[in-house]
């Protein structure tokens, strides 16, 4: 086929055209691309930010069911493991996937608020844009741990990194996720897009292997732990389940792309760095919070009814003279059904009624 031809093909159909250019062996293809593709991707990502989401959606890909996110930052370097439970990456492609193009996922270019996900673009486009990003260890079967370094001087981030995202229901009670823009809420977001299929935690390095110890402890067996497995035979995010003391707690921490010293290893083996909670339980808990407040403002205000929005005032003693020929009418009904008759109604005033309350209460 002509070249001109062919590469007009291409611009027509774009994603929907993929060709495959080289079998790279372990289920891995490098499809065909042009020079105008590698330099939109390497354009997609504007901030770190943007890098973020892109890891996070690549170990969505990978299948990934718990992903366990370390962020910090020294001087203008970001820092950003991500460690995740999915399929992993045999060793050998462990520098192809960062190449423009490669991908072992033929079959699933999907569609996702972010944008299209799939083209074996992702990597190549941090990867182009970082100061480092790498495949620190993972195997098929094994999950994957990698990190990246970004100098926020030459790809910028938000300035404000420390404030947490806040969930609220918008009017139609829809979920909004609010606050600045940052590595959190991006976090956040993704969380809540992907909640019933995998949980995100996030936070220092020091409490991500805090967590990751504890998610090892509670999934491997005692006996497991005691009986000398070998670690690459435990998928990476519960390794550190096997550690026998502090300085073995940080040659696996290293192993995973996390490096601490033993004191801070021996405060995790000895409970002393809280948990992370997954964003899913984050976002319960605060979406639980809102809707008990979201229906306590709903609830009928007892009314003073000058505090009524649209103005309506009713006088104290029409009010207790209605709530008094409203209590004789119900006596005559709570006869009939054996209905204790003392009892007084509670009138209330809302935007659209007054709503009479009457206590049910049967005979003993």
């Amino acid at each position: 086929m002509d070249e001109s031809l062919t590469s007009f093909i291409d611009e027509v159909c774009g994603d929907s055209h993929l060709r495959v250019e080289d079998d790279l062996g372990d289920g891995f293809v490098r499809l065909r691309s042009t020079e105008a593709q590698r330099r939109q991707a390497k354009q997609d990502i504007r901030c770190v930010e943007d890098i973020v989401i892109e890891m996070l959606r690549n170990s969505y890909d990978a299948k990934a069911k718990n992903i366990f996110v370390a962020s910090s930052k020294e001087g203008s370097l970001r820092r950003l493991s991500m460690i995740d439970d999915g399929v992993g990456i045999p060793k050998q492609a462990h520098s192809l996937v960062f190449e423009p193009r490669v991908t072992s996922k033929l079959d699933t270019i999907y569609d996702d608020k972010w944008g299209v996900h799939g083209r074996g673009m992702a990597l190549y486009s941090i990867a182009a844009n970082a100061q480092s990003a790498q495949i620190i260890n993972s195997n098929k079967g094994s999950g994957t741990a990698f990190l990246v370094e970004v100098d926020t001087v030459m790809l910028p981030e938000k300035t404000d990194q420390s404030t947490l995202p806040k969930f609220a229901f918008g009017e139609e009670e829809e979920v909004n996720i609010t606050g600045p823009h940052n590595i959190i809420r991006t976090i956040a977001e993704f969380s809540f897009e992907y909640m019933d299929e995998c949980s995100v935690y996030v936070g220092s390095p020091t409490e991500v292997l805090a967590t990751l110890y504890e998610y090892g402890v509670a999934t491997v067996s005692k006996s497991m732990r005691i009986s000398q497995v070998e670690e690459d035979e435990l998928p990476l995010t519960k390794r550190l389940s096997l550690a026998a003391d502090p300085a073995h707690f940080v040659d696996i921490a290293h192993s995973l792309g996390l490096d601490i010293s033993e004191r801070s290893a021996r405060r995790i083996l000895d409970g002393e760095i809280r948990i992370l909670n997954s964003f899913f339980q984050i976002l319960t808990k605060d979406l639980d919070r809102v809707a008990k407040e979201i229906k306590k403002k709903k609830q009928t205000v007892k009314t003073d009814l000058r505090k009524d929005p649209r103005g309506l005032k009713i006088h104290e003693d029409d009010l207790n003279e209605f709530s008094a020929e409203v209590k004789a009418a119900y006596q005559n009904l709570a006869q009939r059904y054996y209905l204790e008759e003392n009892v007084s109604p509670e009138v209330f005033l809302t935007k659209e009624a007054i709503n009479i309350k009457i206590p049910l209460h049967k005979l003993t």
